[in-house]
């Protein structure tokens, strides 16, 4: 794409793929783990501060995240906010506690188990049914999904309709781009993605109960709050503002005492979840004004 620029940097044991454009870092072919094992928060956050520390040593950094983007950055924030300058989240919050249950047991109780997340957890079950309908279909679907309902993948009849219907590429998507991202996944297939959600039962952040090896491994940060200054954004029509429990959560005060130094919530009206692609314009605008407040 015009103006990145790629470069290979050895980082916590792994080839990372840097992609910058301007000042500051992204990733496209890193080396991925074979082991659903080190996905956690731990293996993430430890290669991220690694890179930190190789592109941009002794500096306190800006930190925007998307989906498991913002999820990453929550950890980071909470593991080690003395790296992060200020920090703006899309889409994905703190996730709010169940002690009574693992999350994607929840899941499965709230949504069935054709929930997307519940159908991701048998290695290898989802990755044949996505090969045999192909990549282009199933990033098609996933790009286009701009409905607040949940994401089903019954067998048979994934994304809700037969696999002989076509899916238009989002308006906000251009052939370049979606065709870049296809090259990727066919190389990479979806394996790699879908393994962070396979760790979701072995770790989620501080304040959920989780599985016995993983609730040792964040007794630590248990009733730790994220001490960095921070905006978050999400549309009105993203699936996860309709999460059970997420939006009270996000306007009756519970966030805010998690996240003590944040500033705003911004719902922005008529967007779905990849609001970063729908409303660049307004997104880069919030970045930078916020950004701005810490020069």
């Amino acid at each position: 794409m015009e103006g990145v620029e790629h470069r290979i940097v050895k980082v916590n044991g792994i080839n990372t793929d840097v992609a910058e454009k301007g000042q500051g870092p992204g990733f496209g072919d890193t080396d991925a783990p074979d082991s659903v094992t080190e996905y956690t928060c731990f293996h993430v956050v430890g290669d991220s501060i690694d890179l930190l520390n190789i592109v941009t040593p002794e500096q306190q950094v800006f930190v925007v995240g998307h989906d498991w983007g913002a999820l990453i950055a929550w950890y980071l924030c909470l593991f080690r906010s003395y790296k992060v300058k200020a920090l703006l989240n899309l889409s994905v919050p703190l996730l709010p506690r169940n002690p009574q249950m693992k999350p994607v047991d929840e899941w499965r109780v709230v949504y069935g188990n054709d929930y997307y997340i519940c159908r991701f957890q048998e290695p290898g079950e989802i990755e044949v049914e996505f090969a045999e309908i192909g990549t282009e279909t199933i990033m098609k679907e996933m790009l286009a999904y701009s409905v607040p309902a949940p994401i089903m993948l019954t067998k048979g009849n994934l994304f809700g309709h037969s696999s002989d219907m076509s899916t238009a590429l989002p308006s906000c998507l251009s052939e370049e781009v979606f065709n870049y991202h296809v090259t990727k996944f066919n190389k990479s297939r979806f394996t790699d993605g879908i393994n962070y959600y396979r760790s979701f039962n072995r770790y989620l952040y501080y304040t959920y109960v989780s599985n016995d090896r993983n609730r040792e491994l964040t007794t630590a940060w248990d009733g730790c709050e994220v001490k960095a200054a921070t905006n978050f954004i999400v549309g009105d029509m993203d699936l996860v503002y309709h999460m059970p429990g997420l939006k009270e959560y996000f306007h009756n005060g519970r966030f805010k005492k998690d996240v003590p130094l944040l500033q705003e919530v911004v719902v922005m009206e008529g967007v779905g979840h990849f609001i970063h692609m729908e409303k660049p314009d307004e997104i880069n605008n919030h970045i930078y004004d916020f950004f701005r407040r810490f020069d």
